[in-house]
């Protein structure tokens, strides 16, 4: 009897010692476009000033919705950066990619230039196999303000987090050329 509650208590100390899952980090990818700011007279400055995230995604785990009212937030599956700053980093590269000519910066450049804010409400997978993007920005040119929403869904072709990631990334460079389409055709 004593052999076997030594097996058994060698066992669980085994299956508790080992670490389980590794922990896997996740970095957004940019779209492999060429920037192509170029210096011309008349060029346009935009400052993306910041981009927000709700307390639920800025933590450092991945987060999934498992219903309509709960979400998980991953404990081995994490942003290998804060994803405030990787929406910010990327949405940058992705203007810059989208509107030549303009000088896209995360730092002021000066008194005539554009500011953009967003805050992102949702950046996240989903029990139905869609990823989830959404939020608003708001752009100030001249001192006029303009809000716009934005939320896009995009099924995931494979499953895992590595595809979700993907995913939410191509949505993000989505909003980024819905945003500089909009640039383009008002200022």
């Amino acid at each position: 009897m004593k052999k076997w509650l030594v097996l058994v208590a060698a066992c669980l100390l085994a299956a508790c010692s080992s670490s389980g899952e590794n922990k896997t980090y996740y970095q957004l990818p940019v779209d492999k476009g060429t920037v192509q700011n170029s210096a011309s007279s008349g060029q346009h400055l935009l400052w993306v000033e910041q981009v927000t995230v709700p307390d639920y995604l800025a933590g450092s785990g991945v987060v999934y919705q498992t219903s309509d009212v709960q979400y998980v937030i991953a404990s081995n599956n994490l942003w290998a950066s804060p994803l405030d700053q990787q929406l910010r980093t990327t949405l940058i590269a992705n203007l810059s990619n989208q509107l030549p000519g303009w000088v896209i910066a995360s730092q002021p450049l000066g008194h005539d230039q554009d500011t953009l804010n967003v805050s992102v409400n949702g950046f996240h997978g989903r029990y139905d196999g869609k990823v989830i993007v959404s939020g608003e920005w708001l752009l100030n040119h001249n001192g006029q303000l303009t809000k716009r929403p934005f939320h896009i869904e995009l099924a995931q072709q494979k499953d895992g987090y590595d595809e979700m990631v993907k995913m939410l990334a191509q949505s993000w460079s989505q909003e980024a050329v819905s945003i500089a389409r909009f640039l383009n055709q008002q200022l």
